[in-house]
């Protein structure tokens, strides 16, 4: 009994099916990493840390509220950031949450503050927006580059930073605050911050 030959056509007809296996090896990864868990649950490298250090200008037009700075973060109280743009369909899904909680009477009794980061948005889209939905923030640094919001490590917008009174960050939510997640993580997260 003779071995079968093995011409040399062989071994690059199977090798023609490898950029497709491959292909097929990092979907199914992306997809397994995708629905593995609770994508608000990222972890930050900043959280218990200070702060960066930043000096962002007030939106151009909405009367009385000025930009935002570390110092600001620094007061005694706990600040809320949240990074936002107009151009975000999730943060225009999310405002109503802020408002409310901009509205809380509890929060507001433990002295916390609300206060926006414009992330590389016009300046007159970031203005009709805030002007369109309302403003929940007490202070509104403008970033054009994106420059602060790489310095905290952002993924995306929305995302938004719970800060401690000593300018130390307490935790971060990543993605759309839906009412539930205010409810049962972010203001427990403010509440711990502030020491109740």
């Amino acid at each position: 009994m003779t071995e079968p030959t093995v011409t040399p056509q062989e071994p690059r007809s199977a090798l023609r099916f490898l950029p497709l296996a491959l292909f097929a090896l990092l979907a199914g990864l992306f997809l397994i990493r995708l629905f593995a868990g609770d994508a608000s649950r990222i972890p930050s490298a900043l959280i218990g840390k200070p702060a960066p250090t930043f000096d962002l200008p007030a939106l151009e037009g909405l009367a009385d509220v000025p930009g935002l700075t570390t110092e600001d973060l620094r007061k005694g109280h706990v600040s809320v950031v949240n990074v936002f743009a107009s151009w975000c369909a999730p943060c225009r899904q999310e405002h109503p949450v802020l408002m409310s909680i901009a509205r809380d009477e509890a929060l507001k009794a433990k002295g916390v503050e609300i206060y926006g980061l414009s992330y590389k948005d016009e300046t007159a889209n970031a203005l009709a927006f805030l002007q369109g939905v309302g403003n929940p923030f007490q202070r509104v640094g403008v970033d054009p580059a994106g420059r602060t919001a790489i310095d905290f490590g952002v993924y995306g917008v929305p995302e938004t930073f719970v800060v401690k009174g000593d300018g130390t960050i307490a935790y971060k939510f990543v993605g759309p605050l839906t009412p539930s997640a205010a409810a049962t993580t972010l203001i427990p997260e403010i509440m711990k911050a502030a020491g109740k």
